[in-house]
C-alpha cells in the first residue's frame, strides 16, 4: 500500500504550482478551441496537453524534481505517461459526467464539466507516474 503521506510533500506543491502555469496556458488554449473555434472535445482536450505537456517537462524536471539527468529515454516515458494519464482521465470522466448528467443538461455543458473533471483526475495520476516513475529518486 502506498503512503500518501510521504508523497504530499514540497515536491507535491512544486508540482501543484507548476500545474497553475499548466493549467493557465493549457486550459486556457483548452477552452479557447473548443469555445470559440469550435474545435472537438478530443482535440481541443489534446491541444491542453501538447501544449501545457512541453511546458510541464520542463518545468518539472529542473524545478520540481530537480532532475538534470539527459536521457531520450525519459522524454519518451514522460510523454507515454501524458498519454495513458490523458486517456484514463479524459475518457473516464467524460463516462461518468455523461452517466450522471445525460438528458438533463446540453452536451456541451456535459462536455465542459467533465473537461474540468479531467483536468483534475489527470493531475493527480500524472503527478504519480512522473514522481514514481519518471523522475523517481531514490527516496521515492
Amino acid at each position: 500500500m502506498i503512503d500518501l503521506k510521504k508523497y504530499l510533500d514540497e515536491k507535491f506543491i512544486k508540482f501543484l504550482l507548476v500545474g497553475v502555469v499548466n493549467t493557465i496556458v493549457g486550459a486556457g488554449t483548452m477552452f479557447l478551441l473548443y469555445n470559440l473555434c469550435n474545435w472537438s472535445y478530443w482535440w481541443a482536450s489534446a491541444a491542453n496537453y501538447v501544449v501545457g505537456g512541453i511546458c510541464s517537462y520542463f518545468l518539472n524536471k529542473f524545478f520540481t524534481f530537480k532532475d538534470n539527468s539527459k536521457s531520450i529515454k525519459q522524454i519518451v516515458l514522460f510523454i507515454l505517461n501524458l498519454f495513458i494519464c490523458y486517456i484514463i482521465a479524459y475518457w473516464l470522466s467524460k463516462e461518468i459526467i455523461f452517466a450522471i448528467l445525460n438528458g438533463s443538461v446540453s452536451v456541451k455543458l456535459i462536455e465542459n464539466i467533465a473537461m474540468l473533471v479531467g483536468m483534475c483526475t489527470y493531475t493527480l495520476l500524472n503527478y504519480f507516474g512522473q514522481r514514481l516513475f519518471i523522475f523517481k529518486s531514490n527516496k521515492d
